[in-house]
């Protein structure tokens, strides 16, 4: 496990140093995501910064200057890699500013990797596959790389046409954890993907009010990905479905201070006996199954979210018609019968006969 020398400045109540340390803490926590660990030159930057003795301008130099006056110093390139993206990490984590967009996303990648990966900032042009410890070696199903930007784009404005007001905390947790799931799927970089979601994610949750300063990134940043590749991957013949069911307990410890167990063997497509014993909570888990039916399918967000408040109301016993979809999901009713038609063509619901016109139940 991840020792984090920064726990102590997290857990102290002086906020700068407390704020400081957590965004240390996080940036070089991370970078085990991609098997790397940092220097003890980054490590003594770093207390220094959280000390006040140095500036986070200056501690990016100290770290550049580190590696251009002596370049043997690195035990290999990564090492480097791992200094140089994590200083770069706490300093955008110590930034205010942020903005919900492709370029924002984007911008993160290329400040994290500028000088160290040629294609920084830039999206791939080619498709790939990653074999997965998770999946016994299997890949999870990454954008295809003609149609990259038109997929990021499309998920940036569906979750941002998305409202998450009247929401219980569960359904925001669970709504958090697809946006981000399907975010990372996309996979729009050749390397760093993982890194610059978290980050990304990180600055998104603030934006959306959450105070997330705790130690969760830094220790379970491996967890944090594993749990990412669960959310996209299926296999229907070995009766392996994508869940985020992982993901939802990851940040639920993120944002709520709970201590579910967050432990990668539990991801491992071949644990299936650990499934329910890693169970958020049994109403979680009927929140989870209710999701099953309709991943699969490629509806916008706000149709999930409606499918999703009609079946946890009438579950599959109840029979429902036009305006029971208009009242459950507060919606036109003219919005109610086009959902109604998409549940219909990809058959997630049935015409109930003798019931008078109009009437359905969930299969």
């Amino acid at each position: 496990m991840y020792q984090d020398p920064f726990k102590e400045y997290i857990k102290q109540s002086e906020p700068d140093k407390k704020y400081k340390g957590y965004a240390w803490s996080t940036a070089i926590g991370l970078q085990a995501v991609d098997g790397l660990k940092p220097s003890e030159q980054l490590i003594k930057t770093a207390i220094d910064n959280i000390e006040g003795n140095i500036s986070m301008d200056d501690a990016e130099k100290r770290i550049e200057s580190y590696y251009a006056a002596s370049p043997e110093k690195a035990e290999d390139d990564r090492t480097e890699e791992a200094d140089k993206v994590s200083v770069r990490i706490a300093a955008i984590l110590s930034e205010k500013s942020f903005s919900f967009a492709p370029s924002e996303y984007i911008g993160i990648h290329k400040k994290l990797f500028h000088g160290i990966y040629r294609h920084a900032g830039k999206i791939r042009d080619y498709n790939i596959t990653k074999k997965e410890w998770v999946l016994d070696g299997e890949t999870v199903l990454y954008g295809n790389a003609a149609e990259l930007r038109e997929t990021l784009e499309y998920d940036f404005s569906e979750e941002k046409k998305f409202s998450y007001k009247g929401l219980s905390t569960d359904e925001i947790i669970q709504h958090l954890a697809h946006f981000i799931s399907r975010l990372w799927q996309i996979h729009i970089f050749g390397e760093g993907n993982t890194r610059t979601t978290a980050v990304f994610f990180i600055k998104y949750l603030r934006a959306l009010g959450y105070d997330a300063t705790n130690d969760i990134f830094a220790e379970n940043a491996w967890y944090f990905r594993n749990a990412l590749v669960r959310a996209n991957y299926t296999d229907l013949k070995n009766d392996i479905h994508e869940t985020t069911i992982y993901l939802e307990k990851f940040i639920r410890n993120l944002l709520l201070n709970e201590s579910n167990e967050l432990k990668n063997r539990y991801l491992h497509i071949g644990n299936k006996s650990e499934d329910q014993n890693m169970a958020i909570e049994t109403k979680n888990v009927a929140i989870q199954n209710e999701n099953i039916a309709i991943d699969k399918f490629r509806f916008n967000i706000q149709t999930k979210t409606n499918i999703r408040k009609l079946y946890k109301a009438v579950g599959t016993e109840m029979i429902f018609g036009r305006s029971d979809v208009a009242d459950i999901c507060q919606i036109s009713y003219s919005t109610a019968g086009n959902l109604i038609s998409k549940m219909r063509e990809n058959q997630l619901i049935y015409e109930v006969t003798g019931c008078g016109k109009g009437k359905y139940r969930f299969y």
